[in-house]
């Protein structure tokens, strides 16, 4: 099959296009700005909308008033950008509303820089905005599940009729790689939304709303929120297994540390230490209970971020022993070093490196 040698930032507009995308509102930000810059020519080519918002606040509810119209619409940005968006995301999960959010992380607090970072991890799977609610948030590694998982990001979305999220880096979004675009274009508008605004056209009117003021109406609309949550987080668990079968050491990591994680496990078992990994695709729902099962014996996990340690958390839950987990991070856009992984991976197995 041929492969198209693509950016991970381009492949996520084209897995979007494909999926029946027609509606993309965005703010330039680095280092996102390809996938902004893509959307403007390929829209126009599709016949679809692309507007260059004054802001991300306006970026996300342009977005939403597209979501009412039952379109299939995105909005993409960096880190403080997506911290402006949140109000409006949480808007859209009150209104019970598909669309898709891509957030190619930078270094921060603040405006920080624009090296990858992960340090967005609590802010899109704990809930960034306002009010009791969650998304699918899904981790590419690499250019081909950039296209892959926003294609499938749509279907997720009018799955629940919730926000979704592709958790990126600077890193992941500006490689390039070849690709397989083996998805098959969809068209868009095939869906007939019910609940959609679209003019009455002699029926009832119909009102989508995240207000209810009258006494016990959204302690009631909450938990018929938290029902659909509930099944998200059943359904939609995805994770990836490498080498973890017998493994005394498991390394846990997301994105861009996966692929040095990854290699890390390689240089390992040349020096015969059982070393594996354990991704989580899903950040939320987290893959809790598959990363349980590898709890055995005296296996130790290891956890690589691009943060000061916030996926660690979720891995303590899982594996419910604080002594086995270790953690290894660098801040500010600081990528991991192989090198320095591979040190404190030895010195968890107990293995000196031969000299």
């Amino acid at each position: 099959m041929n492969k198209i040698l693509m950016m991970g930032n381009e492949a996520c507009g084209e897995g979007a296009i494909r999926a029946g995308c027609r509606f993309y509102a965005g703010y330039p930000i680095t280092p996102q700005n390809e996938l902004t810059a893509y959307m403007s020519r390929r829209m126009g080519e599709e016949c679809g909308i692309f507007l260059q918002s004054e802001s991300e606040v306006s970026a996300i509810n342009m977005v939403f008033g597209a979501a009412v119209t039952g379109a299939r619409a995105m909005t993409s940005s960096s880190s403080p950008g997506v911290s402006l968006m949140q109000e409006g995301i949480s808007y859209i999960a009150g209104c019970k509303l598909p669309a898709v959010i891509i957030n190619v992380m930078r270094g921060g607090p603040g405006l920080g820089n624009i090296a990858p970072s992960q340090a967005d991890y609590f802010q899109a799977v704990k809930g960034g905005g306002h009010g009791d609610y969650n998304m699918v948030v899904l981790a590419p590694a690499g250019v081909q599940e950039m296209f892959d998982f926003t294609y499938e990001a749509f279907d997720i979305a009018e799955r629940y009729d919730n926000p979704v999220m592709i958790l990126s880096d600077g890193m992941i979004g500006q490689m390039m790689e070849p690709i397989c675009m083996t998805k098959k274009p969809k068209t868009p508008g095939s869906r007939k939304a019910p609940w959609a605004l679209t003019g009455c056209e002699g029926r009832p009117a119909r009102s989508i709303k995240s207000l209810f003021l009258k006494e016990g109406v959204l302690e009631d609309w909450n938990r018929g929120l938290q029902k659909k949550f509930a099944k998200m987080a059943q359904n939609e668990v995805r994770f990836e297994k490498y080498g973890t079968e017998g493994a005394d050491l498991i390394f846990i990591a997301y994105g861009t540390c996966a692929r040095i994680a990854r290699e890390c496990c390689d240089e390992l078992k040349k020096a015969r230490v059982k070393a594996g990994l354990f991704r989580p695709v899903s950040l939320w729902p987290f893959p809790y209970e598959e990363l349980a099962k590898l709890n055995r014996g005296k296996t130790k996990f290891l956890t690589v971020e691009m943060s000061a340690g916030q996926m660690v958390e979720d891995v303590r839950l899982a594996v419910r022993d604080d002594k086995k987990v270790f953690f290894h991070g660098r801040m500010g856009g600081g990528v991991p070093e192989q090198s320095d992984v591979l040190k404190l991976a030895r010195k968890i197995a107990g293995r000196k490196k031969k000299t």
